[in-house]
């Protein structure tokens, strides 16, 4: 049949009748099988005459029934086919036309989009899934709700890690993220009441919860636990707490003393800086009122992962040790390590029964001068309740703290001296005309400042009867106090350890600081706006396994060769998102934006991190609701070749 065409759209509308023509007249009546019995000796005669020998007749088509059904659907499925191949006409018309682009035409069948954050999430996902922390929390507190536990404790977790917000900001945050996706649960239904729930059931079952997730971090990641770190921090909070428990006024380094805080006792593995066990006090709390106790939570911690208890050193600074104390780490049969502060006289006496001359004979570092380290050993007697003990010690002299110190002293030497040289010019002023009324001004200036006491300010009238102030240097209490500078004393009960094992191990426990300071600056835990106990254990547990997750990530990373640290690597993966797009017919596409050069060798070596930790390889990290997070990331061996270096710069 020979035909012309006068436009594109009429070409395309006859050969797709004609296609349609061709369907109907080839395809088969297709008869059924009824009450699940096969069709038996069936013939088709051209898809019109069907003859069924089991029942039915030699007839011609089907019965009239089955033939309106079956020229319904042909009639809908023809409706549907000609829509399509309408618009697609009307699309492809003005493309071929060159009157409108591809983009245009994307444009057209797009009916929304959105840009959804992705940043380091899949990478936490992934660890929190090998630490099975949905799985445990759900374990432990089970519920009916459609919004399980564990995913409001991960939502939890992975906020604190990637942009901290308060408990009415969650919701808003997830909306903005791939976490709607990936846990299928509307972001709506983490309102600030659902989570408070979530941290009541928490507080429950903190401890088991804990317990059993830095059990599995440990067993991943073979964490050594020869060597633990112990310090106490303050956590500074909002509101009355009248009937509180925990939050208390006390005392605090470099917390204001007017503000209600709780204290956070942190045990933190050397290897990796990793935390293993923590607890809660109340503000009132003193550091070495915790001590007995962190034993005992220790030992049980010990026995229940059959780790011996005298292969571990516990390190802590001079405020976790007394005689009492030093007594009861031996009979925990446990090792210590820590710095003593000297009240009593024979422990004073330790500091200052050597000379400069006698520590130079006992070096403790290739540096000379003032950057060395010194130190000579000793033995440190304790004495409590007509019980005696002898442990090993060392007075060591630091080269950078002497000098810190003296530069400090004489700067305020040089403030004093001014203030007084201030004083005396106020001689014969108002109020300042009585030797007795300048004493006493004198005596209050040097009482306000931490060198006051090198100095002597004697005021008196002459024989003319001026008043005058005269002002010495007591040389000798200042002789004194320099003789002391820069040096400290160790004790241990762990006679094996050698004096430069003794200082360089005793040096690393500023772990525990970068702990804290990743909890309040990084995870943002300070300060506290919860006016419940129950809501405030479970919080610190939520911040406690964001703050594993987060030590976790780190010493990983630079196991695998990447000198870099967790809050750098969600720097760079800061600008990662994915672009949702809605088209009119209900289907989603999902497309990654581009990565550079430093993103894709990051990724990479982050790919050998999470499979070291037997995790899902990347670009598919699953979470524990089993979904896939959709990452549309090039093959591995399509990505730039970059040494891990260049990123860490």
């Amino acid at each position: 049949m020979y035909f012309t065409a006068k436009s594109h759209y009429r070409q395309i509308l006859i050969w797709l009748v004609w296609a349609i023509v061709c369907v109907v007249l080839t395809c088969p009546l297709g008869p059924t099988a009824r009450e699940g019995k096969p069709l038996a000796n069936q013939q088709t005669v051209a898809g019109l005459i069907t003859w069924d020998g089991w029942r039915d007749p030699l007839v011609f088509g089907q019965p009239g029934r089955r033939l309106r059904k079956w020229a319904w659907q042909r009639y809908c499925t023809w409706r549907r086919a000609y829509r399509r191949a309408l618009w697609t006409a009307r699309l492809a018309q003005p493309v071929l036309a060159g009157v409108r682009t591809m983009a245009q035409i994307v444009g057209l069948l797009t009916r929304s989009q959105r840009c959804r954050h992705l940043g380091a999430l899949p990478v936490f996902c992934g660890l929190l899934d090998v630490l099975h922390v949905r799985e445990i929390v759900n374990r432990h507190c089970p519920t009916r709700s459609k919004v399980d536990h564990g995913a409001v404790a991960v939502v939890l977790i992975l906020n604190r890690l990637v942009a901290p917000r308060p408990l009415y900001q969650v919701a808003d945050w997830m909306s903005r993220t791939m976490l709607v996706h990936t846990l299928g649960i509307p972001a709506a239904k983490f309102n600030d009441d659902r989570l408070g729930r979530t941290l009541d059931a928490l507080s429950q079952h903190s401890r088991e919860i804990w317990q059993d997730i830095v059990h599995r971090a440990l067993v991943q990641a073979a964490i050594d636990l020869s060597v633990i770190f112990y310090d106490l921090t303050a956590f500074i909070t909002h509101g009355d707490y009248a009937n509180s428990q925990h939050v208390d006024f006390g005392f605090a380094h470099n917390t204001p003393m007017g503000k209600r805080k709780f204290k956070t006792g942190l045990n933190v593995a050397a290897d990796g800086n990793i935390p293993v066990e923590y607890g809660l006090w109340s503000g009132r709390t003193a550091d070495m009122a915790t001590v007995q106790e962190n034993m005992e939570r220790m030992s049980r911690f010990f026995r229940r992962r059959g780790w011996l208890v005298g292969k571990t050193v516990i390190i802590g600074d001079r405020a976790n040790l007394n005689d009492e104390l030093a007594i009861a780490y031996d009979d925990h049969h446990m090792h210590y390590l820590t710095g003593l502060q000297p009240l009593k006289k024979a422990h004073r006496q330790l500091l200052t029964m050597h000379s400069d001359e006698d520590f130079y004979e006992h070096p403790l570092s290739q540096e000379r001068g003032e950057d060395g380290y010194w130190g000579v050993p000793c033995q440190i007697s304790f004495e409590h309740k007509s019980r005696r003990v002898v442990h090993g010690g060392l007075v060591v002299l630091s080269g950078p703290m002497r000098h810190a110190l003296r530069q400090t002293r004489s700067a305020e030497l040089t403030i004093l001296r001014q203030k007084l040289a201030a004083l005396q010019a106020k001689i014969g002023q108002p109020h300042y005309r009585t030797a007795e009324v300048i004493q006493k001004r004198a005596n209050t200036v040097l009482k306000q400042s931490s060198v006051g006491k090198f100095v002597r300010v004697e005021v008196y009238t002459d024989e003319s009867g001026v008043i005058r102030l005269r002002r010495r240097l007591d040389r000798d209490a200042l002789l004194q106090a320099m003789r002391k500078d820069g040096r400290y004393l160790l004790a241990t009960n762990d006679w094996s350890l050698s004096s430069q094992q003794m200082l360089d191990l005793y040096r690393q426990k500023d772990g525990v600081e970068k702990c804290f300071k990743v909890s309040k600056s990084n995870l943002v835990v300070s300060p506290i706006y919860l006016h419940k106990d129950e809501r405030i254990e479970g919080m610190l547990l939520v911040n406690m396994l964001a703050l594993l997750t987060y030590s976790l990530l780190e010493r990983q990373a630079r196991q695998n060769g990447l000198q870099m640290t967790t809050r750098r690597i969600i720097e760079k993966l800061e600008s990662l998102d994915i672009v949702e797009t809605l088209c009119w017919d209900g289907s989603l596409l999902y497309r990654i934006v581009p990565i550079d050069e430093e993103q894709a060798a990051l990724l990479e070596i982050l790919a050998r991190v999470l499979a070291d930790l037997r995790c899902p390889r990347w670009p598919h990290p699953v979470l524990p609701s089993g979904n896939v997070l959709p990452l549309a990331l090039p093959p591995p061996d399509s990505w730039p070749d970059r040494a891990a270096a260049n990123i860490a710069a």
